[in-house]
Order: C-alpha cells, then structure tokens, then sequence
C-alpha cells in the first residue's frame, strides 16, 4: 500500500489531492457503503463522478471525492479535497479506506477451513472489500443514537431533517445539497422543540447532549483501541453495547464488534447459518468460534446475496413529535 502525488490535472482541480494504491483488488462501493447513512444522506452522495463526503476535520470542513478502485495489484483510488480541511482529509484517506484493515488472519487456509460455505464463497467474490476507519468519533455516534429502538426509516427522517436545519454547505466543488454535519458544539445548541420536530424522542436527544458534553474527549477515543473506545463508549447513560458496536465498526474498522440488541441482526444470522431463527444470545454463541472476526464474517454473509424469511412482526414506527 502506497501514497503518490496524485497526477497533476487531478491536483490542480483540488485544494489537496493524493493517488492512494492499495496494493491489492479494491472495491470502493463496497467499502464505503456503511459510511452511508441512507441514499439520502445529506453528506454522502454516490455519483458517476465518484463517492463525496462533507465533514469537518481539526483544520475545518472538506469536500472529499474518492474515484477509482478496481482488479489487481495496479488499482488506485484519487482523493480531491476542497476546503479548510482539504490537507487533514487527503492525509486520513489510507486510513479511511482501510489501509489498516487486515484480513490475511481470516483468509489463513486453516481458519478458512472452519467457516462456513457460505461465508467462504462470498469472501471469494469479495476479496476487495476493506472496513474502513473514518476516526471521526462525533459524525458516527449522533446518527446512531438516533438510530436506537426505532426503524431505520424513522432515525433517517430525523437525522435529515436535523441536517438540513443545522448543518452548513459542504465547501469548495460539492454537488448540489451536500451538507458538512453540525460540530459538536453546533449539535449542543439545538433546542429542544427542533429534537421534537424531527422525531426525536427526549431519552435520545438527552443522550446526545450528555455525550457530547465532552466531545473533546470523545474524539480522543479515536485513538484508543476498537475494545477500549468502544468500553468507554458505554459509561455514558444511554450508550450501550448496540450503539458502541455500531460506531466502532465505522470510526475504527472494528472486525469483531456485533451489534447485539439489532432487531434484525440476530435472526439474519441464525437463519444463514443454521436455516432457523435465534436470539441475541444463540447469535453470540453461533459467532464465537469466529471471535475475533465476527464482524467480517457478518460483512460476508450480507454479501453473500443470503436473504432471511420475510415473515414475522413489523416493528411500529414510533412518532414522537405529536406528544
């Protein structure tokens, strides 16, 4: 894996550009994919151009478009950076794109040999795919505690509609719409009747401002190890192992982290696995074997094209803002 200049009509176009070679196949789409929160995610956009992110770094906000990826040891990916923020963000994108991401301990032939066929098969169509590391503490945890106890499609209305009241026009050459999300302090500022409007409940909308009371701390932890960041995650009231799960797969790459308490997780699993449903608990025992790399053999049995039964109780949406 390398860095290079990155060639000069991609530079000039940019306020910061780097050419990243990751060595190997790289999958672009499918590494980015859990960044994205929605197809409608005001900060993300997913064009024929290439993937554009809006977020702020320590130097201030960035537009960032990543292109490229492809087959074989030759691929590369072009990051162009625009913005205050432009040289903090070229800098951050090996690690963002998994540069760090290891996977050579779970393709080992004798741990491959223990997995199921429907794992290995879909890690052999998928050999380029990466977990990528955003290191960005705050931009992950709000829009997943958003996300607890309700449908998705709730957490998504609300979080828009938050960013389009509160975020601010990603800088330099961003398409049209894309938004850089409320800092921390921008977050705390929000009042109470706009939590209301958006649909968030109180007990979410308390857990964010006690989270982000300390958001200098909290992004300190972007340092720590995936278990350490994700143990002092949970000392916070209202952050539990579900959310701390959810934002260390994506600020840290996190290969082992499950998301235990999802409505749907556990029943995926043990439907792929053992052709029946179970709970948390069977999920955990089914995935220890795999300790270690439990989330990458979730990744790849997602992949893996597998669909659970479609039956079973809906969970009720929940609208908060008529109360």
């Amino acid at each position: 894996m390398t860095i290079a200049e990155a060639p000069p009509l991609v530079a000039a176009a940019a306020d910061a550009a780097v050419r990243w070679h990751p060595g190997a196949s790289f999958r672009l789409d499918q590494t980015m994919f859990p960044l994205m929160r929605g197809n409608a995610d005001p900060s993300f956009a997913a064009h024929t151009s290439g993937f554009w992110l809006a977020f702020t770094t320590p130097s201030g906000p960035v537009t960032l478009r990543l292109s490229g990826g492809g087959l074989g040891a030759d691929t590369f990916v072009d990051a162009q950076a625009w913005g205050p923020g432009a040289e903090d963000a070229v800098a951050g994108v090996p690690g963002l794109l998994g540069a760090n991401d290891d996977w050579s301990a779970f393709d080992d032939p004798g741990f491959h040999a223990t997995l199921p066929r429907l794992v290995t098969e879909s890690r052999r169509r998928n050999l380029a795919l990466r977990l990528p590391s955003t290191g960005r503490m705050v931009d992950s945890l709000v829009p997943t505690i958003l996300e607890q106890k309700v449908t998705t499609l709730e957490a998504r209305r609300g979080y828009r509609y938050l960013m389009y009241r509160y975020g601010t026009p990603a800088p330099g050459k961003a398409p049209a719409g894309l938004l850089v999300p409320p800092t921390a302090r921008q977050w705390l500022s929000i009042p109470s009747w706009e939590w209301h409007k958006a649909g968030v409940g109180p007990q979410r909308s308390a857990t964010v401002m006690r989270a982000l009371q300390s958001a200098v701390a909290l992004e300190r932890l972007a340092d720590l190890s995936s278990s350490q960041a994700g143990a002092k995650l949970q000392t916070i009231p209202g952050i539990g192992v579900w959310t701390a799960a959810e934002v260390v797969q994506r600020t840290h790459g996190c290969p082992d982290s499950i998301s235990v308490g999802d409505y749907h997780l556990a029943a995926y699993v043990g439907y792929a696995l053992t052709g029946q449903k179970t709970d948390d608990a069977g999920m955990i025992e089914l995935l220890e074997p795999w300790r270690g790399h439990r989330q990458r053999l979730v990744r790849m049995l997602y992949l893996s094209g597998f669909r659970k039964p479609a039956f079973g109780p809906r969970m009720t949406v929940q609208d908060h803002r008529g109360h």
